[in-house]
């Protein structure tokens, strides 16, 4: 267990890949704070009238976007749509994608990569039952 910190002090944190002429400010990737070993995930925060300036897609990861706080429109191939608190967007692939916070408030998110058909088990067909009794009962 790690305590990345807050969700308003996100803006700390910059991801700027080679190739990319602007930074994406507010991105935090978790995989290093935990060894993620099969999936990406971030914490994010855009500020009013930012986002992702441009599309992009992925060659086998799929990606899940969940939105927390705020307001802003999402873009996956030709089909545009607000995203708010309680959004949740699942993305192929090779789908194009883009977002922007369109609110007055800053966006708050969490997305998830992972690849695409990697799951080896759904619901409880991966899940083993303890004996063991936990401490709240």
């Amino acid at each position: 267990m790690v305590e990345a910190g807050k969700l308003n002090d996100l803006d700390q944190y910059k991801f700027a890949p080679e190739g990319l002429s602007v930074p994406i400010v507010g991105k935090l990737f978790l995989g290093d704070l935990v060894n993620l070993t099969s999936m990406k995930a971030s914490l994010n925060k855009d500020a009013p009238n930012t986002g992702m300036s441009f599309f992009h897609s992925y060659k086998n990861n799929e990606e899940l976007h969940i939105f927390l706080r705020g307001t802003g429109e999402m873009m996956i191939d030709e089909v545009r749509f607000t995203v708010t608190e309680g959004s949740v967007v699942k993305v192929d692939p090779d789908a194009k994608r883009s977002w922007w916070n369109t609110g007055n408030e800053d966006l708050y998110y969490v997305f998830i990569q992972a690849p695409a058909n990697g799951l080896k088990g759904a619901g409880v067909d991966d899940t083993i039952f303890n004996e063991e009794k936990v401490p709240w009962n």
